[in-house]
């Protein structure tokens, strides 16, 4: 029995290419998951997609990386899979661990994409080092300027107007409102009790 395994990492994006493909591949079961494949993330319907598998099985994404993000990840689940019997195909990449060469091609292509993402994150770090060392912080831009917090504490000082108020006149959410001013989170919430 061919079983898909469908992913996407944001509930924004959409599952149809995948379900489409895995349906194409002849999948009778397929289970479908919006949630990150950054190592390490639960991902429910994957454990019952794998708990669902039996000897003979193959398991069918639509690419590798919906297995996950880490090399060793991978690897563990495709040999863990080859212990109980159970095969798997990837249908972009046209892997099929049923042979030595699928195998190794699986081992290849992840090493090679493990081998790209710490490229990537070398990258990363070595600009942001660069920004520092010019005086650059990275991140968000603050959502308040220092003149925005006096406004925002003489606003409080007041007691006349709402929190609710004053973070629409400073054009930001209570919630970051209340990250910039904790202190009228507690006093709103003594007030409340």
């Amino acid at each position: 029995m061919f079983v898909g395994y469908a992913r996407v990492s944001t509930i924004d994006q959409n599952l149809d290419l995948q379900r489409d493909a895995l349906e194409r591949a002849g999948c009778e079961q397929i289970f479908y998951e919006k949630k990150s494949g950054k190592a390490g993330t639960k991902r429910p319907e994957f454990e019952t997609a794998l708990a669902y598998l039996r000897p003979t099985d193959v398991l069918v994404v639509w690419k590798l990386d919906r297995l996950g993000r880490s090399l060793v990840e991978m690897m563990r689940t495709i040999d863990g899979l080859r212990m109980k019997e159970i095969h798997f195909r990837s249908l972009t990449e046209q892997f099929d661990s049923a042979t030595a060469h699928g195998r190794f091609a699986l081992q290849m292509h992840g090493a090679m994409a493990e081998y790209f993402l710490d490229l990537n994150r070398e990258r990363t770090m070595e600009g942001l080092k660069a920004a520092i060392a010019r005086g650059r912080k990275g991140g968000r831009p603050k959502a308040l300027k220092e003149a925005d917090i006096e406004a925002g504490r003489a606003l409080l000082a007041a007691g006349t107007i709402s929190v609710a108020e004053i973070a629409k006149r400073l054009g930001v959410s209570r919630y970051t409102f209340y990250q910039y001013f904790p202190q009228a989170r507690a006093r709103s919430q003594a007030a409340k009790g």
